[in-house]
């Protein structure tokens, strides 16, 4: 009897508890329902959203590398005698940028030419004796193959004494200019450094999460800040197979046209790259959405109340985000007014709009 008076008189408690909480429930609705219609109407200005086209785009940094970047080397040793370019000079192919002393060349190249005009003379001599049977044959392969390696000597005095002129090897900006009248350089002695921008790469680091979508871009906007945020066109070039720092950004070059030089090496940009084009998207601004408590939600006009809907959110583009779900064509939202709202109270259209741009200054 004890033990059954006590499992009563748990399950008494129990569903007096229950009790107690559900009259709480319906009290504290009631409270709700009483705060929220006891509040003055709100002034709400209303969105109608409609499908546009949006870009699901990545904004980057990035700087601008020449497209080729020379070390020029001294092929000979001497002393330089003449300098014609000065840094920053432009330069084309071909074009004398300074000279080494080429006397001793000059000298070697003459001895050069005798020797070879000696062995030439011996090897028609003997050619000449072998048809009458006076020279053997092993005479004259060793007077042809005299005349072949004082050839060789001549034409690699030639090429010294040519090296003595320094010449530039593509249309290029001298960055750099070591060259000086009266300096002695040993082979290998760096010149100059030339720069080539006619045209340009814009480089850009990508984040891993992104490459397999940029990869497929072909045409990249470029804003730079240093020339008054121009705009340009970037056509792709290389994306690498392979991250190149700690940083596991991966590199993206786009070749930009530069023939008046305006573009410099050196020079920050800003990248647009748009990873796919969303046709039909339904987007509302930014400020319309509402967060609170890990959800974020929009207040829709249900005739004249306010109404909560949670959201979720896709691309952002802009001041707009999209809306992947919770919103369909037709539905209004409060973009102005809904920050002094709550769910079921009633509000007072001003105005609706189709058109968000129409709202800005």
């Amino acid at each position: 009897m004890p033990r059954l008076l006590l499992v009563l008189l748990l399950l008494l408690i129990s569903g007096l508890f229950l009790v107690v909480k559900e009259r709480g429930s319906v009290l504290e609705e009631q409270k709700k329902a009483a705060h929220v219609s006891d509040k003055k109407l709100v002034n709400a200005v209303l969105l109608e959203p409609r499908p546009r086209p949006m870009a699901d785009a990545i904004n980057l940094p990035g700087t601008i590398e020449p497209w080729t970047r020379l070390e020029l080397m001294a092929k000979v040793s001497g002393a330089i005698v003449e300098v014609r370019v000065r840094e920053g000079d432009r330069v084309t192919t071909g074009q004398v940028l300074a000279r080494i002393e080429p006397d001793n060349y000059r000298i070697g190249l003459d001895a050069a030419r005798a020797a070879h005009a000696l062995a030439q003379s011996d090897y028609d001599r003997s050619r000449a004796m072998h048809r009458t049977k006076v020279v053997p044959v092993a005479e004259l392969e060793a007077a042809a193959a005299k005349m072949r390696a004082t050839r060789a000597e001549m034409e690699q005095a030639e090429l010294q004494l040519a090296r003595c002129t320094i010449t530039a090897p593509m249309d290029a900006v001298i960055k750099r200019l070591d060259a000086k009248i009266g300096l002695y350089l040993n082979v290998g002695d760096p010149l100059a450094e030339l720069l080539a921008i006619d045209r340009v790469k814009a480089v850009i680091g990508i984040p891993e999460s992104d490459i397999d979508a940029v990869r497929r871009i072909e045409l990249v906007p470029l804003t730079l800040q240093a020339l008054g945020n121009r705009e340009v066109i970037g056509r792709r070039l290389f994306v690498a197979p392979a991250p190149d720092s700690t940083a596991h950004l991966f590199r993206f070059e786009a070749a930009l046209d530069n023939p008046d030089h305006a573009v410099l090496p050196g020079m920050f940009f800003r990248a647009r790259l748009v990873k796919r084009q969303i046709e039909q998207a339904l987007a509302v601004p930014l400020y319309a959405i509402v967060s609170r408590d890990n959800e974020q939600f929009v207040f829709v006009a249900d005739g004249k109340t306010a109404r909560k809907q949670p959201v979720k959110l896709g691309v952002i583009e802009k001041w707009q985000v999209q809306i992947t779900e919770g919103l369909r064509p037709g539905d209004k939202i409060l973009i102005e007014g809904h920050r002094e709202v709550e769910d079921g109270q009633p509000i007072k259209v001003i105005r609706v709009v189709t058109d968000p741009d129409k709202l800005l200054p």
